[in-house]
């Protein structure tokens, strides 16, 4: 399992983005009027799951109004609330972007995105091709139950607080507290970091 990590301390397996990439985004992000900045966590445990994080992390970038600017470590997670062994595991990663899109636009296009990729909602914890949860909006607190903002599950979810930790050691749950924090407080048993994975950043 990938230890612990301690706030304000680098992990030197965490690759940088190229400066030349930055510069790209930057550029791009330039573009969009008045930008907020979003969290989003991805996960697959049906079908080709590297393929499908890959696609939605594409499929996002391709969205008018939406500039990505950081996608993590991808980690590899046993299912939440079915027995064990029942389904295959998840592979998970955060996408941190930029949106001029209103929360409810940006639920809209995380739904489509995973219809494209045919997920189903025939029942709760069941196996998914693709999952897109919005987990945190500029620091937006709604409990709309169609958006609950932040997620309401998110602080205590390695799979969600760890990916989030690396591309983003100041990150905070409003109303939680530091990731850094809410990380320590919870299990990583059976969250475990692929270091043979990778997302690309979109171009």
């Amino acid at each position: 399992m990938t230890p612990s990590r301690f706030p304000g301390s680098p992990d030197p397996t965490v690759q940088p983005v190229p400066a030349s990439v930055v510069e790209a985004v930057d550029a791009a992000d330039s573009t969009l009027s008045n930008p907020r900045q979003a969290v989003l966590s991805i996960g697959s445990n049906l079908g080709n799951r590297m393929e499908n994080l890959q696609g939605a992390v594409d499929a996002l970038e391709d969205t008018p109004g939406i500039r990505i600017k950081a996608v993590s470590p991808v980690y590899e997670t046993a299912p939440w609330g079915v027995e064990p062994g029942s389904q295959p595991n998840y592979m998970n990663a955060v996408v941190i972007l930029r949106t001029t899109l209103p929360p409810s636009s940006l639920l809209d296009r995380a739904q489509a995105v995973e219809e494209a990729f045919h997920r189903t909602r025939d029942e709760r914890w069941a196996a998914r091709t693709l999952d897109v949860d919005i987990v945190a909006y500029e620091g937006r607190v709604s409990d709309d139950p169609v958006l609950t903002l932040p997620h309401p599950r998110a602080h205590e979810r390695a799979f969600v607080l760890a990916p989030w930790l690396d591309v983003d050691e100041s990150a905070e749950i409003t109303g939680r507290g530091r990731v850094a924090d809410l990380l320590a407080s919870v299990t990583r048993e059976g969250v475990v970091r692929r270091e043979d994975l990778e997302l690309r950043l979109p171009e």
